[in-house]
């Protein structure tokens, strides 16, 4: 069958493709690739990866080019499912005959949930769907497919799972899809070099925290890789698909999590002379980091969570303050960069631990931060705890949004209500962000490089008002409570 696969237009800016960790709107425009649709798009002839919010294509372009495809994936997501079926309904109403299945987390997680959402969909992809797509693709009958589940005489039927693809050297490169269906300059990252192209040189993860989405739904606890050559061969192949690329980021839940593996590759890529960036956790050595550097790497993306060790504990995230801030301090001395990531609202959250976090985190003084709500998504360890404890603030467990796409606090505590955390954000941004230090590494930034000048002042822009839509979206919270 001819195939789509799609990540269906939303919220104006929303990064729900199938790259996001987190879907949502950001604090500036950012998109993550779609790589867990380009991968199983690789291994399909004639298909085609239509990414449609980074490249501003609207609902009707959007299904003026499905009409084409007798066959469309669509990646779905908790927050994005109800509008990705109204997507896949008008669809089915301009072609009947058209095959619909949904992949993702949520419907690896939920695929009867997800399959009741709507009658428009023929099937879901549970768990690693690459070689369920193709086999559907191929034309094999439903029943027939490993990992999938369908609806039979008006049941649904979910067939054998299927097993986890141990050999990843045997899945083809995805940037050939990227070059063919996408235009990388509409993707950004605020911390990383545009234009910039990420990738996955393995799957999985063995770190247990308890928040995280793909390893507790799709890729698993084990780490899973490419060999370090043949990652090197695709970013041999990419630096020469793609000239205009600043920086490539690999995009693993944790790079770092194999040291030995992870030096290999670093080691394979320096005569390549890439500028890289990869997911660490906060306890790489300082040799490891030092060698990195040395081979092209400039930027960690670091999660630290939170200030509080007692919540890092319940989150089962496996460092200790003191560890993050030795690595910090050195990777500051080698001159790589990092941006932090934290979360608010984690079990259990406080307003004194609040503070600690935001306090911490101005300690480290890393070179850039985001600052995100805890999202219990279904299928991670979070949601099960929010459930059993009583935390959700809303009946409806999966709105995790509000209505322009911005994260909203779905979780709250004894002593700390869902709009304390949510307004929380903002003081984070504001109390770290203006201070002389980040202030003035910004203004570096922007005094070495013209573009960079017009970007950030971009950003800059866009940042103050989004904090001004959460502000009014706050606002909007505390008068339906009152009511």
């Amino acid at each position: 069958m001819k195939t789509l696969f799609l990540s269906p237009p939303s919220f104006d800016g929303f990064d729900g493709g199938a790259g996001a960790r987190y879907q949502a709107k950001r604090e500036i425009r950012s998109f993550w690739y779609p790589t867990w649709l380009a991968q199983p798009a690789a291994l399909v002839p004639n298909s085609k990866l239509m990414d449609c919010p980074p490249h501003d294509i609207d609902v009707k372009a959007c299904l003026e080019e499905a009409k084409q495809y007798d066959h469309v994936i669509i990646h779905t997501s908790t927050p994005s499912l109800k509008n990705d079926c109204k997507v896949a309904e008008a669809i089915k109403a301009q072609n009947p005959s058209t095959t619909i299945g949904f992949v993702g987390a949520h419907a690896a997680v939920l695929p009867a949930e997800t399959l009741k959402a709507s009658s428009a969909i023929d099937w879901v992809g549970r768990k690693e769907f690459d070689f369920t797509c193709k086999e559907v693709a191929e034309g094999r009958p439903l029943g027939e497919i490993s990992g999938l589940s369908h609806r039979k005489d008006g049941k649904i039927v979910h067939n054998p799972e299927r097993e986890l693809i141990h050999n990843m050297d045997a899945l083809p490169w995805v940037v050939d899809v990227y070059k063919r269906d996408l235009q990388i300059e509409k993707y950004s990252i605020g911390y990383l070099k545009e234009p910039y192209v990420s990738l996955y040189t393995g799957r999985g993860c063995p770190a247990q925290c308890t928040f995280c989405l793909w390893p507790q739904t799709i890729g698993g606890h084990k780490y899973r890789v490419r060999s370090a050559e043949n990652v090197a061969a695709e970013m041999a192949y990419a630096k020469k698909l793609f000239p205009q690329v600043q920086e490539f980021f690999f995009d693993d839940d944790t790079f770092t999590a194999n040291l030995p593996r992870a030096r290999e590759i670093a080691q394979k890529l320096k005569p390549l002379g890439l500028t890289w960036s990869c997911n660490s956790r906060a306890n790489v050595n300082f040799e490891t980091i030092k060698l990195m550097k040395d081979c092209g790497l400039r930027l960690f993306l670091v999660g630290y969570e939170s200030g509080n060790q007692q919540i890092l504990d319940r989150i089962k995230k496996g460092i200790t303050i003191e560890e993050a801030k030795q690595f910090t301090k050195n990777c500051k001395e080698l001159g790589v960069v990092i941006h932090g990531t934290f979360i608010l609202g984690l079990p259990v959250e406080t307003k004194k631990t609040i503070e600690e976090t935001i306090r911490y985190a101005m300690e480290l003084d890393v070179f850039s931060i985001q600052v995100s709500l805890a999202a219990p998504y279904p299928g991670t360890e979070l949601y099960e705890m929010a459930r059993q404890n009583g935390w959700f603030a809303k009946k409806d467990k999966t709105d995790i949004l509000h209505n322009d796409g911005l994260q909203q606090s779905t979780l709250e505590y004894p002593g700390l209500s869902k709009e304390e955390i949510f307004e929380a954000v903002d003081r984070f941004y504001r109390q770290y962000y203006l201070r002389p230090r980040p202030i003035m590494r910004i203004i570096k930034t922007m005094l070495e490089d013209k573009d960079v000048c017009v970007r950030r002042i971009r950003e800059g822009y866009e940042f103050f008002r989004t904090l001004s839509q959460r502000k009014e979206d706050l606002a909007t919270a505390n008068a339906a409570a009152v009511a």
